[in-house]
């Protein structure tokens, strides 16, 4: 004999008059313990559905296949482009306004050098603009054009192609200059351009200009030596701002510290009255170009926006925030695609094998 089915409508009208006795009853037994029953249903039901979408549920307590799905990092489309300029200072320690400051060029191409003393932070930034809306600064002349002489003087030098020749540049003593106020300041101390010597490469590159600003120390302002900003200008009118990488392995750490504790607070308090100072890693890196996580695979994936590179291509994958300062990644690039990885790889064995082996 055949049973017949209710419809699940039937079913559902039963069950919520059925649900809503139940909880008048309860209410009617005891209130606390009703609102107690009542909110640890909606965390339940809140703490299911956050899992099931993925969001606010730390990462800790998912496997790793709902981690690596969850885990939505976009992957920043990258670009190489062959950058022609270098710059570094040397002995930043000994420079000063008075002493001067010893620059290092490294071009890949026959450059010129030019170096405005005193330039001005208005009209600086204004030609930075008006290399995207209105001429390219791809030459001096073009530069100085813009800024409108607004500088105190200029120092011009060509530097041939590889050639890491030392340039010092000075203020002459005639300038009378002994520093440049306080901060916050109109004048940069130094600017120097980078740009290519001749036309014929201008075509090639798609960097055509390097602006640095440099900071040398005054008798107002005794913060060492260093590079502030780097602008790479584009032949299509763009710029970027040349930034540090936070490897795994910096080679900074070494340099930073010859320098006193007391030194480095002082420079850092500096550089926050000026506005320039950056946020910097809490943790000090390690000497390895090992991931940081999993310690065995070479670290390639650089995080955005904290710059931190300390990730392979492994656990990537696997991670919604930086493993170093704990920010949310909102974009990531790798270094080097798996193509050259390989080859760097291949590479490597091959220089690991001792002479006179027959393959």
């Amino acid at each position: 004999m055949r049973t017949a089915r209710q419809p699940v409508g039937a079913v559902v009208r039963r069950l919520v008059p059925m649900a809503a006795v139940f909880l008048v009853t309860l209410y009617e037994y005891s209130p606390l313990f009703y609102i107690t029953v009542v909110f640890v249903c909606f965390l339940v039901t809140s703490g299911l559905v956050l899992a099931w979408s993925g969001l606010g549920v730390p990462v800790i307590l998912r496997n790793s296949e709902e981690t690596e799905s969850s885990a939505r990092v976009l992957k920043k489309q990258m670009r190489q482009v062959k950058n022609p300029f270098g710059l570094e200072i040397l002995h930043p320690a000994t420079a000063s306004l008075t002493k001067g400051i010893t620059l290092t060029p490294d071009c890949l191409e026959d450059c010129i050098v030019t170096c405005y003393w005193g330039c001005s932070v208005q009209k600086l930034h204004e030609a930075l603009q008006k290399h995207v809306y209105c001429f390219r600064i791809k030459t001096p002349q073009s530069l100085e054009d813009a800024l409108y002489s607004e500088y105190l003087y200029r120092q011009q030098y060509f530097i041939k192609k590889n050639d890491k020749e030392e340039k010092h540049c000075q203020l002459p003593e005639d300038a009378q200059v002994v520093d440049f106020g306080p901060v916050p300041r109109s004048r940069y101390p130094l600017v120097a351009l980078l740009t290519l010597a001749d036309e014929e490469d201008r075509e090639i590159y798609d960097i055509i200009s390097l602006v640095a600003v440099i900071h040398v120390p005054d008798e107002s302002y005794r913060l060492p030596c260093r590079i502030l900003y780097q602008y790479l200008l584009l032949a299509q009118g763009q710029y970027h701002e040349l930034k540090q990488l936070y490897m795994s392995a910096n080679s900074t750490a070494a340099s930073s510290s010859d320098t006193s504790p007391h030194e480095r607070s002082t420079d850092r308090s500096l550089l926050e009255k000026a506005g320039l100072a950056e946020d910097e890693p809490e943790l000090h890196e390690e000497n390895s170009k090992d991931c940081v996580v999993c310690q065995n695979g070479t670290v390639n994936w650089v995080l955005l926006p904290c710059r931190h590179t300390c990730l392979c291509d492994g656990c990537i994958k696997y991670f919604q925030q930086c493993p170093m300062c704990r920010q949310f990644v909102q974009e990531s690039f790798p270094l080097c695609s798996e193509t050259e990885q390989d080859e760097d790889e291949s590479t490597r064995i091959l220089q690991e094998v001792l002479p006179g082996r027959v393959f």
